[in-house]
């Protein structure tokens, strides 16, 4: 048997002392180091990798982090929509409801008020820097929604308030469409398309086809019935409170309907036409206030939501012609 001699220490004898392994014995002894040694190692190099990698717990933990900040980022499209329902509310607010009421409009010092001191949402600084981000834009956007939507709650209640106060005179005040049509072209400096320069444009002009309903759109008495001019035929209605309505290029008046005739919110009145100088069969209808033409637009408060006073506005804004 081949062997190998190596040395331990005797104590008793105070000396080292050979020692003989056989070859299984030393293979042992080898194999039991290699073995102990690829222990340690892979040890050391299983914490080196959960270090750069992590572990299964942190993994999905990271693995959420980046649903939640996906899920943050779609909050805040939610969020600029919403945003931008509650501007279109408090404009359709000031320019229609409390304009045409009478009542004074909501600054926007008031719609807008500010938010608390610097360290207001230093709660999130505890997040990384792109989390803690989005969490303190989220919930400053959250709070200033928050107080524009009370600001408007406190103007409804003021024009609910004023409505039950005023019932009598808003029977009167133009509140609905003239018919039920699409709007060709707004209030304001519009190109005419006879004479093809910018002039004033009294009214707007929705698209009707000849002989279409045209109903009062308020409470009145038939002022004037028969031709005018450039007009065609047309129709003046006094709602009474320094308010009168114009409906212009008609084919023809309701029975019945002549000056003197009283007239209820959304009585048929007249029928759309081409009469007079026009483009085209459209209804021109005009809202004058103590004399002074003002935009009808902002008279229709009882029959349009607040998208489609905002998509009567974008029209009227870029059309730059009327029909008439």
């Amino acid at each position: 048997m081949s062997t190998q001699d190596h040395y331990v220490y005797d104590e008793d004898q105070c000396r080292f002392v050979p020692v003989t392994y056989g070859k299984k014995e030393r293979y042992l002894h080898t194999f039991s180091i290699w073995l102990i040694s690829s222990v340690v190692f892979a040890c050391v190099g299983l914490a080196a990798l959960s270090k750069n990698i992590g572990t299964p717990a942190e993994l999905a933990l990271l693995a959420e982090n980046r649903i939640l900040v996906s899920q943050l980022e779609t909050t805040k499209t939610s969020i600029l929509t919403l945003e931008d329902k509650v501007q279109g509310i408090a404009e359709m607010d000031n320019e229609m409801y409390r304009s045409v009421l009478g009542m004074d409009p909501i600054p926007d010092e008031k719609r807008h008020p500010g938010t608390g001191g610097a360290d207001i949402y230093s709660e999130f600084d505890l997040y990384s820097e792109d989390t803690s981000e989005i969490l303190k834009w989220t919930a400053s956007r959250l709070d200033n929604l928050e107080r524009r939507i009370n600001v408007q709650q406190m103007s409804f209640d003021e024009i609910r308030e004023f409505y039950n106060n005023n019932q009598e005179r808003l029977r009167h005040v133009p509140a609905i469409r003239p018919l039920d049509g699409i709007l060709l072209s707004g209030f304001g400096m519009r190109i005419h398309p006879v004479f093809k320069y910018k002039r004033m444009h009294a009214g707007v002009d929705f698209r009707a086809e000849i002989g279409t309903d045209l109903f009062a759109t308020g409470d009145g008495v038939v002022k004037y019935a028969s031709r005018r001019g450039n007009f065609g035929n047309l129709l003046v209605i006094d709602h009474g409170f320094g308010i009168e309505t114009k409906y212009a290029h008609l084919s023809g008046f309701a029975d019945g309907i002549r000056v003197g005739s009283e007239v209820k919110r959304g009585d048929i009145v007249a029928y759309s036409g081409n009469t007079g100088l026009t483009n085209g069969p459209h209804l021109h209808y005009e809202v004058h206030v103590n004399g002074q033409p003002v935009d009808p637009l902002n008279y229709l408060f009882a029959d349009v939501t607040p998208e489609e006073y905002l998509m009567y506005q974008e029209i009227a804004r870029t059309n730059p012609t009327s029909m008439d």
